[in-house]
C-alpha cells in the first residue's frame, strides 16, 4: 500500500480525520499501532492538532446539550450528509458542525461520517500473480490462506468490516479463516462470492476452460454465489443468488448468468493443486488451450473439424507430452511434426 508524505490539507478533511481518531479513542479498540499511527498524523500538518483539539472541545459542548438538543443535532446531521454536495473552499466552516454532530453520535453508539471515511479504507492491500507454471501459496493477516494457480492474477484488500478478493485471472483457492464480522468476497468478472469461514476454489479465466466465465467449488462449508449487477439496474437483493455446500459446484457465463448446481467428489475440486488437469466432454482446442496455461506442449491445431473433436479424462500437469501420447489412443487423430511444433490431425 502506498504512503503519501506530509502535504497541506483543507479544513474539512482534517475535520473528518479528527473526529475518526477521536472516535476511535473514545471507542476503547485503539491498539498500539492506532496510537502510533495517530502520533504520525498529528506530525504530519499543524492543522491535525488544531482540529483535533476543535473536535474534543466541541464534543464536550456537545454532550453537555439536554436530550432533545441532541437528537435534534442527529437529525440534522444525517440530513445534511444525504444532501451536501463536494465541499467548495467557501463552505469548508460549514461542516464543522455536521462532524461534531456525528461524533457525538458515534460517542453515543451511532454511525457517523469520520468513522464511515475510516472503515471504507483497508487496512492491508496486495497484488498477487504467478507466471506460466507456476503455483504460489499466500497467507494473509487474518490467517486466511491462497493457493494461486499457473498464471493466475488477484487483488487483495483487508478492511475493517470485510474482507475482498478480486480474481483478475486465473484460478485460486481459498481456505477461509472464520470471521462473522468480516465476511469475506470474492469478485470474479460479473460474479461475487461470499463466506465466513470454509474452502473452496474459484476460477475465471481468459484462456483455456470457462469462456470468460466463472467456476466455483466448495470442498468444505457453504459460500453463496452471486451475479453482480450494476447499482443502477436492479437492487443487490434482487439479484440471481444460489448457495452451494461441500461437494457442489457452479458455473457463471461472462455475463454472470449462473448455470445448474452439479455435484462432484472431493478430489475434484481444484485438480491442480496435486498436479492434475480434468476434462469432461470438452472440445479438443479448449482443452489445449487450458495445457498451455500450465506450459508450452507444442501442439497446435489447424482444422475446425479436429478443434471441435471432445476429450475427457485426467492428466498429469507435470508430463504434458503424455497428453500428445494419449490422443491417438482417445481420438479421430494422429500427430504430425511440422516446422518444429507437431500439428494434430484427423486420420482420413
Amino acid at each position: 500500500m502506498s504512503e503519501r508524505g506530509p502535504q497541506p490539507e483543507d479544513e474539512s478533511a482534517a475535520d473528518a480525520e479528527a473526529a475518526a481518531w477521536l472516535a476511535r479513542q473514545r471507542g476503547g479498540g485503539a491498539q498500539a499501532r492506532d496510537e502510533a499511527g495517530f502520533r504520525q498524523w498529528l506530525a504530519a500538518d499543524p492543522a491535525h492538532g488544531r482540529a483535533y483539539a476543535a473536535m474534543q472541545a466541541t464534543l464536550g459542548r456537545v454532550q453537555a446539550l439536554p436530550p432533545e438538543a441532541v437528537a435534534a443535532l442527529r437529525a440534522r446531521a444525517v440530513s445534511s450528509s444525504a444532501s451536501s454536495a463536494p465541499t467548495r473552499p467557501d463552505r469548508r466552516r460549514a461542516w464543522r458542525p455536521a462532524f461534531a454532530t456525528v461524533l457525538m453520535a458515534a460517542a453515543g453508539g451511532g454511525l457517523f461520517l469520520g468513522v464511515s471515511r475510516w472503515q471504507s479504507q483497508p487496512d492491508f492491500e496486495a497484488r498477487f500473480a504467478t507466471v506460466r507454471g507456476q503455483q504460489q501459496q499466500v497467507e494473509l493477516p487474518d490467517g486466511s490462506r491462497l493457493l494461486l494457480d499457473t498464471a493466475t492474477e488477484a487483488e487483495v484488500r483487508l478492511y475493517r468490516d470485510r474482507r475482498e478478493v478480486r480474481l483478475l485471472d486465473g484460478q485460486v483457492f481459498f481456505s477461509v479463516q472464520a470471521d462473522a464480522s468480516r465476511p469475506f468476497h470474492v469478485l470474479a468478472g460479473l460474479t461475487r462470492v461470499t463466506v465466513v469461514g470454509t474452502r473452496f476454489s474459484v476460477r475465471h479465466t481468459r484462456q483455456g476452460l470457462g469462456d470468460g466465465g466463472t467456476r466455483v467449488a466448495v470442498e468444505e462449508g457453504r459460500v453463496r454465489v452471486q451475479r453482480q449487477l450494476e447499482a443502477e439496474a436492479v437492487p443487490a437483493e434482487a439479484a440471481e443468488r444460489i448457495e452451494l455446500a461441500a461437494g457442489e459446484r457452479v458455473a457463471a457465463d461472462a455475463l454472470g448468468r449462473l448455470g445448474p448446481v452439479a455435484h462432484l467428489e472431493a478430489a475434484a475440486v481444484a485438480p491442480w493443486r496435486d498436479g492434475r488437469v480434468s476434462f469432461e466432454d470438452t472440445p479438443l482446442a479448449q482443452a489445449l488451450a487450458e495445457l498451455e496455461r500450465y506450459g508450452d506442449t507444442r501442439l497446435v491445431i489447424r482444422d475446425p473439424a479436429v478443434a471441435a473433436l471432445r476429450i475427457g479424462g485426467s492428466f498429469d500437469l507435470r508430463h504434458l507430452g503424455s497428453f500428445a501420447q494419449a490422443l491417438p489412443q482417445l481420438l479421430p487423430v494422429r500427430l504430425q511434426p511440422r516446422d518444429g511444433v507437431t500439428e494434430i490431425v484427423g486420420v482420413r
